[in-house]
């Protein structure tokens, strides 16, 4: 129990002292990076799926 209490205090201060956070105007970048990101994927995946099922149907039609 020692070890895991131990492990808490430790943890905490690595946390509170020895951790970079990002500023809230990096951590807004990132984040508009990572949804822009989404975005494009969504897209991509969309596009590739629209395809496939027109390119299926025509298939089937024959």
């Amino acid at each position: 129990m020692r070890k895991f209490i131990n492990y808490l205090k430790e943890s905490y201060k690595e946390l509170t002292q020895k951790v970079t956070w990002p500023s809230w105007s990096k951590l807004q970048s990132s984040a508009v990076l990572v949804l822009v990101a989404t975005l494009v994927l969504a897209i991509v995946i969309f596009l590739m799926d629209f395809t496939f099922q027109h390119l299926m149907e025509l298939v089937y039609s024959l």
